[in-house]
């Protein structure tokens, strides 16, 4: 048996515990990020979750965490957190998913950034992610992202670093953003929650338009608890325990919202297995289909290539610099806007008609797969063709989209895993303000039906550990 397999160790351990943990004097900030930092520098290897990693500069924030008199309001304290390398961190580049993006240091965090230091996180480098996030996969020409539970696939995008980082234990808590189902695609491939909050209820800030208004900031976790604590450090709230929710009326749709595509039988049996859990936990479920137009279709996809468009205009990049499915991209996006074919008038219906499908149906919330099919290859998509890309990842992940067009929140959440062994989840919607709402009902699921909250193999944490105390 390896030392790392009997030695106690603050690896493993959620981001409540180890926060609790500080709190209370069991464990120093430092003595948990060295943990950590030795465990990253283990498993990264494998895995290119990080970008960059933080050792000095980390360790100096682990120290005045340590040097602070009153640690009892910090809901992060000494919590190693990683941030995704399209959000500024002071005194570094911001990536942006590849070399061709990236910006000068920053001389400042953003505004996500200084609500987890103000927290008490410990920010312990940044994590991959596809050339302008465009992508549900995550690699350059420099390393492919790897999924901790299976190193053939990906762990998703475009917060994929992220995902793998947190499904191996490197942190317990990762920042992601979703404009398009960045967190929630890996959230599903790696076996995390995921929360994409609602319009407005987290400073986005994110290149020129926030993606036309469609990117949320939010978390990666391997428990609802550590999900709920993010949500409401990064939407500057105070920290409130979640309450069980009331008797709910859900409706359950496996209708894709991609025209041909399809979920596979491991994800139609993660919506049923989804909806036995809902009723165990006291909701009631009914069928509930939104109706996902072939206007809403193309509207979605001309907005996705505008939104690159515009970063790229508003950064000054050359575009003929970028990755080559990029630049098709973006061209593509030029021609959108240039046609008319990006309009506010049209999000705005599609947000009307989807915040009144709840009160059509009578339900609360919708259910639905959170992907159709298994995580792709982990491969260099950077390198193929515009086509390939855009072909996988609307037959893998098409259920993620409206909901960041509609302003809406959204949760996944995992129920089980596949015959090959990879995670599967399901998706949970909600109407405006209902983020505490989504992450109760995630709980009733985890307290039904706990998850393994790290891949297999990723971290080994023995029964005498604080980890586990």
């Amino acid at each position: 048996m390896a030392v790392q397999d009997i030695m106690p160790t603050w690896v493993g351990a959620t981001a409540k515990q180890i926060a609790r943990g500080v709190r209370r004097g069991d464990v120093s900030a430092t003595q948990v990020l060295a943990d950590h930092l030795e465990h990253i520098s283990r498993a990264d290897t494998d895995l290119a979750a990080f970008r960059t990693v933080r050792g000095g500069e980390a360790i100096t924030e682990a120290e005045k965490v340590d040097e602070q008199e009153d640690l009892a309001n910090l809901p992060l304290a000494g919590v190693p957190v990683a941030v995704k390398e399209n959000t500024a961190v002071a005194g570094m580049p911001t990536w942006n998913g590849s070399a061709a993006c990236r910006t000068p240091v920053a001389e400042a965090d953003h505004e996500v950034v200084r609500r987890l230091r103000g927290a008490g996180a410990v920010i312990v480098g940044v994590t991959r992610m596809p050339e302008l996030g465009l992508w549900g996969t995550t690699d350059d020409p420099s390393a492919a992202t790897r999924n901790p539970w299976d190193l053939t696939r990906t762990p998703g995008g475009s917060s994929g670093g992220a995902g793998a980082a947190v499904a191996a234990g490197m942190v317990p808590m990762a920042h992601g953003n979703d404009g398009l189902g960045s967190i929630r695609i890996p959230a599903a491939c790696c076996g995390l929650v995921g929360l994409k909050p609602g319009r407005g209820v987290i400073p986005c800030q994110l290149g020129a338009e926030d993606w036309f208004g469609l990117t949320e900031h939010g978390v990666l976790t391997g428990t609802v608890a550590d999900a709920a604590v993010g949500f409401q450090v990064l939407a500057g709230r105070r920290v409130e325990k979640l309450v069980p929710p009331p008797r709910l009326r859900v409706g359950v749709s496996l209708r894709s919202p991609v025209r041909g595509v399809s979920p596979d039988e491991p994800n139609r049996d993660a919506v049923a297995a989804a909806g036995r859990l809902l009723a165990a936990a006291g909701h009631d479920t009914v069928p509930a289909d939104p109706v996902y137009s072939t206007a809403l279709g193309l509207q979605g996809m001309a907005t996705w290539f505008a939104a690159a468009a515009a970063d790229v205009r508003a950064a000054g990049l050359d575009p003929r610099a970028l990755q080559r499915r990029s630049r098709r991209h973006v061209a593509l996006g030029e021609w959108a806007q240039r046609r008319g074919y990006v309009r506010e008038a049209d999000r705005a219906a599609w947000r009307e008609r989807a915040v009144g499908f709840f009160a059509d149906h009578s339900v609360d919330l919708l259910l639905t797969p959170a992907l159709a099919g298994a995580p792709p290859e982990a491969a260099t998509w950077s390198a193929r063709s515009w086509r390939a890309n855009v072909a996988v990842n609307l037959r893998y992940a098409p259920y993620a989209a409206p909901w960041n067009v509609a302003g809406l929140p959204a949760i996944v959440v995992p129920v089980g895993r596949r015959p090959d062994g990879l995670p599967v989840a399901a998706q949970l919607v909600g109407p405006p303000g209902s983020e505490l709402l989504l992450l109760g009902v995630a709980g009733q699921f985890e307290m039904q039906a706990p998850w393994q909250r790290h891949a297999s193999g990723y971290p080994r944490v023995g029964s005498g550990s604080p980890a586990t105390t």
